[in-house]
C-alpha cells in the first residue's frame, strides 16, 4: 500500500509498522459482501484499535488511499472513519487527517487458565478446564422445556438480586449435605461464578476501608486482578507443609486473605485441621475475614472430601464456588455464602453491578438440582476423572522414572517433579512446547521467586481423553531425551 504519509507523519518508523501490520487485518472486510462491507470494515478498524494493533496517536492514511488500497468506495472509508470518530477510537483534526485516538487501551492478556487452549499444540496440559462433553446436554434440555413450560410470566421480570429463593433454598441445601456449610438461604448470593464473588467481596471490604487482601502463593494469577478492579492491592503469603504460613500473615498487617484449603491451588495440599484452626484464631483475633475459594472441593477420589473451613466459623468465613468444574465454565453460574453482618452490602453492591443474574438459568439449576441431576453430573465426573488422575500418574512413573506426584488425590490438576535431570524447568517446558504439548511450570504460578528442585509441572488432566494423556507424557518424554 502507499506509504507516503503513514511513516514519517505518523511520527516515526515504529508508528508506520504499527498501521501496516493492522492494515492487513482489514482485507477480509474488503471482501465481505457488499452489504456488510461497511460495518465489517468498522468493526475490524475498532478491533485494531481495541487489540493494540493500532497504537493511540497512529495517523492512518487518508480515506482516498485506503479506499484504493482495498478496492472500495471512498464514502464507505469516510463514513468508517466518522463512527469511529464519534465512538472515541479516532480522532479527526481538519486537515490534519485522521489519527488513532488515546481513550482506549488494549486490555492487558493475563494469565488465566481459562483462555484459549494453546494453538498448534498435540495434547494441551495446562490446567484450569473440565471437560466439556461430559457436560449433560439431554438431561439439561429436558429440565429447560420443563421449566420454561411452567414457569410463570413474573419469574421473567427483574430478579432478586440475591438469586431467585427457589435456587438459593436448593444451593443451601446441597452445600450443607455435600460440603459442610453453613448455609442460610438468606445468606447465599448468586453470582456470576468465582470471579463476581471475589469482586463483590473486594467492593465491600474497600468500603470497610480496608486495602490490602492476602493471597496465597503459589496461588490463582487472578485474584490479584479482581481486587485491583474494585481498588484493592494484594500481599503474597507462603505456605508450608500444612497451608498458608500462620507468621508471614500475621506480620503482613492484612486482615483479610483468601484460600483454597480443601485443595490448595495449584499445589494439591489439603490445609490440616491444626492450620484450619490457627487461621480462625488469627481472623477472630483481628476482627478479620477470610474468603474461602472451594473452586473444585466436591472431587476427591481417595476418601470423602474434606467439609469446608466455613463450617466451622461461619462469621468469619465467607465461602464461594461454582459450577465451572461440575457442568461448564460458560454458564457462569456461581454462589457466595457471606456473614450476616455483610449480606446487606454485597446484595446492594450485586444489585448495582448487574441486576442479578439471569431468571430463567437460574430457575433451570433450582430444578436441576432438586431433582438430583446435579449429583448424577458429580457422579459421573468423578468416574472420569479420577480415571485420568490414574492414567496421568501411571503414564509418568512410565515415562519419567523417579518423577513425583505430590497433593491429595483430588482435583482437576495434579503437581509432577521430574528429576534434575530433566531441567532446568524453562528449557523442559520449551521441549515440550515444540513437540506440541503444551504444560505450565509450577513458577508460573508464584509472585515471590522461588527456586524448584527439578522440573515442578502443574498438569491438567480433566479435559483430555486417557489415551491422549498417554500420548503427551510420552511426547514430553521424547522431547526430553538428550
Amino acid at each position: 500500500m502507499t506509504s507516503s504519509g503513514t511513516t514519517s507523519a505518523a511520527g516515526g518508523s515504529s508508528r508506520g509498522e504499527a498501521w501496516n501490520t493492522a492494515w492487513e487485518l482489514l482485507l477480509p472486510a474488503a471482501a465481505a459482501p457488499a452489504r456488510q462491507r461497511g460495518r465489517a470494515l468498522q468493526s475490524a478498524l475498532r478491533d485494531a484499535v481495541r487489540s493494540g494493533r493500532l497504537a493511540a496517536g497512529t495517523r492512518l492514511p487518508s480515506s482516498r488511499e485506503l479506499a484504493a488500497d482495498l478496492g472500495v468506495s471512498r464514502g464507505l472509508v469516510t463514513e468508517a472513519y466518522e463512527q469511529l470518530t464519534a465512538e472515541g477510537y479516532l480522532r479527526s483534526d481538519r486537515g490534519a487527517g485522521t489519527w488513532v485516538g488515546d481513550a482506549t487501551r488494549p486490555a492487558v492478556r493475563g494469565t488465566r487458565d481459562l483462555a484459549p487452549r494453546a494453538a498448534g499444540a498435540l495434547v494441551d496440559f495446562r490446567p484450569g478446564t473440565p471437560d466439556l462433553s461430559l457436560f449433560p446436554r439431554a438431561a439439561w434440555a429436558a429440565t429447560h422445556k420443563s421449566v420454561l413450560a411452567r414457569l410463570p410470566h413474573r419469574a421473567l421480570g427483574y430478579p432478586d438480586p440475591r438469586g431467585l429463593p427457589e435456587l438459593r433454598t436448593a444451593l443451601a441445601s446441597l452445600l450443607t449435605r455435600r460440603r459442610g456449610v453453613v448455609a442460610d438461604p438468606e445468606s447465599l448470593v448468586v453470582c456470576s461464578g468465582v470471579a463476581q464473588a471475589m469482586t463483590l467481596l473486594g467492593f465491600v471490604l474497600h468500603g470497610h476501608d480496608l486495602r490490602t487482601v492476602g493471597v496465597e502463593d503459589p496461588g490463582s494469577p487472578d485474584h490479584g486482578s479482581l481486587f485491583a478492579a474494585a481498588g484493592l492491592s494484594t500481599t503474597a503469603l507462603p505456605l508450608d507443609d500444612e497451608g498458608l504460613a500462620t507468621g508471614p500473615l500475621e506480620w503482613s498487617g492484612v486482615r483479610a486473605v483468601v484460600t483454597t484449603p480443601a485443595h490448595q491451588f495449584p499445589t494439591g495440599i489439603a490445609y490440616s485441621a491444626r492450620r484450619r484452626t490457627e487461621l480462625l484464631d488469627w481472623a477472630r483475633s483481628v476482627d478479620g475475614l477470610i474468603v474461602e475459594d472451594d473452586y473444585d472441593g466436591d472431587f476427591r477420589y481417595d476418601r470423602a472430601p474434606v467439609g469446608a473451613l466455613q463450617g466451622l466459623d461461619p462469621d468469619r468465613v465467607a465461602y464461594t464456588g461454582s459450577v465451572s468444574k461440575s457442568l461448564a465454565p460458560g454458564l457462569r453460574l456461581g454462589w457466595l455464602v457471606v456473614p450476616g453482618r455483610l449480606v446487606d452490602e454485597v446484595v446492594e453492591r450485586k444489585r448495582t453491578m448487574d441486576l442479578g443474574n439471569p431468571a430463567l438459568d437460574q430457575a433451570l439449576l433450582a430444578d436441576f438440582v432438586d431433582r438430583g441431576g446435579y449429583d448424577r453430573q458429580l457422579r459421573r465426573c468423578q468416574r472420569a476423572y479420577r480415571e485420568r488422575r490414574d492414567t496421568l500418574v501411571a503414564a509418568l512413573a512410565e515415562h519419567f522414572a523417579g518423577s513425583e506426584v505430590s497433593g491429595i488425590a483430588a482435583g482437576l490438576h495434579i503437581i509432577a517433579t521430574l528429576p534434575q535431570r530433566y531441567g532446568p524447568g524453562p528449557r523442559f517446558v520449551e521441549r515440550a512446547a515444540a513437540a506440541g504439548v503444551a504444560v505450565r511450570p509450577l513458577a508460573d504460578y508464584r509472585v515471590a521467586s522461588a527456586e524448584d528442585r527439578g522440573v515442578r509441572l502443574v498438569i491438567g488432566y480433566a479435559q483430555l481423553s486417557p489415551s491422549d494423556i498417554v500420548r503427551g507424557v510420552r511426547l514430553m518424554a521424547e522431547a526430553a531425551m538428550p
